[in-house]
């Protein structure tokens, strides 16, 4: 399931909270200064408590964050960190 969310989440058998969740992810990460009431309002449509929806923007926010950094300043990956299509799949 982990390998087919990176690979395509529009395509993993998700639940519709977690399409809607992994939507949310995916505007923040790419446009985000267009989230609107409308976008917080569809996650908790989907069952998110404000709780919840304050968690999972930390979480987005703090790996595009440090995304940006290691771009930033060419971060090298480690050795032993893989592509995901090269990397073993979860079982």
């Amino acid at each position: 399931m982990v390998h087919q969310i990176a690979k395509d989440w529009h395509a993993a058998a998700l639940t519709p909270p977690n399409q809607a969740l992994c939507a949310y992810a995916e505007k923040l990460t790419h446009t985000p200064a267009q989230i609107t009431d409308a976008d917080i309002e569809t996650l908790r449509q989907h069952g998110f408590t404000d709780r919840a929806i304050h968690d999972a923007t930390q979480v987005i926010s703090y790996f595009n964050y440090i995304n940006r950094i290691a771009d930033g300043l060419d971060v090298a990956l480690e050795q032993f960190v893989h592509p995901w299509e090269q990397s073993v799949p979860f079982r």
